[in-house]
């Protein structure tokens, strides 16, 4: 599918209702409301192709911007690409998925994301966040510094009240991952999510809820899934 195609089967595929939807999370025109499952659509026709991903990219089409992070090529990405693409990411699915995820597949992942994190800038300090988050579930242990995630666990525990909105659900959700995903820091991730308890993010009037970190890494366990990583940050 060329440029134009794509463009045109977003039209053709608007959703009104998620529209609606994502506009209450932070989404704005201009964008159609495409579900993610007439994306993969595109998906599986283009497959990874970097100078189609920057196109879409950088229209300003939420959706368009969304499908650029499931069709990048990690291994094409550089740094100053994910860096245009960051600062572009006006919303946190655009922020904590599209970029940070893409982020996590390259070999700079653990630069960016220590960089991101320490933003002033909400969505940027949430694609540092969601990058960590998304490489500790994809990658093995010992390409990990478990040193400094035990610390960032630490960071978690003294900042999450005071952190923005959307930072808090993306640093409880690096709780999660860390207690899932790392069994010799499991242990220390519910102590801290213990701590922490529930935490209060605005979800923009919606249902959605953030997720309970204790429970989760219990049911983990309990499933018998405690360090069993992913096979692709993208999904």
């Amino acid at each position: 599918m060329t440029f134009d195609e794509i463009m045109q089967f977003l039209k053709d595929h608007e959703n009104s209702d998620a529209k609606k939807v994502l506009m209450r999370h932070g989404a704005r025109d201009p964008f159609y409301g495409v579900r993610i499952a007439d994306l993969k659509q595109v998906v599986k026709k283009v497959r990874k192709n970097h100078q189609l991903a920057k196109q879409l990219y950088a229209t300003g089409n939420s959706d368009a911007m969304y499908l650029a992070g499931l069709i990048a090529d990690e291994t094409r990405m550089s740094k100053q690409d994910l860096q245009e693409w960051v600062k572009d990411a006006y919303w946190y699915m655009l922020s904590e998925v599209a970029v940070a995820d893409v982020a996590a597949e390259t070999p700079y992942w653990n630069e960016l994301a220590r960089e991101w994190m320490d933003s002033e800038e909400e969505m940027i300090a949430c694609a540092g966040w969601g990058t960590y988050s998304a490489a500790i579930s994809i990658r093995f242990n010992d390409e990990l510094d478990l040193e400094e995630i035990s610390k960032l666990l630490e960071v978690v525990e003294r900042s999450i009240r005071s952190a923005p909105n959307r930072v808090r659900y993306d640093m409880n959700h690096f709780v999660i991952c860390v207690g899932s995903y790392i069994p010799e820091l499991s242990e220390k991730a519910k102590k801290i999510a213990g701590a922490i308890g529930k935490v209060s993010v605005d979800m923009g009037g919606t249902a959605c809820k953030v997720p309970f970190a204790p429970e989760y890494i219990e049911k983990v366990i309990d499933r018998g899934n405690l360090g069993k990583k992913r096979k692709s940050a993208r999904c």
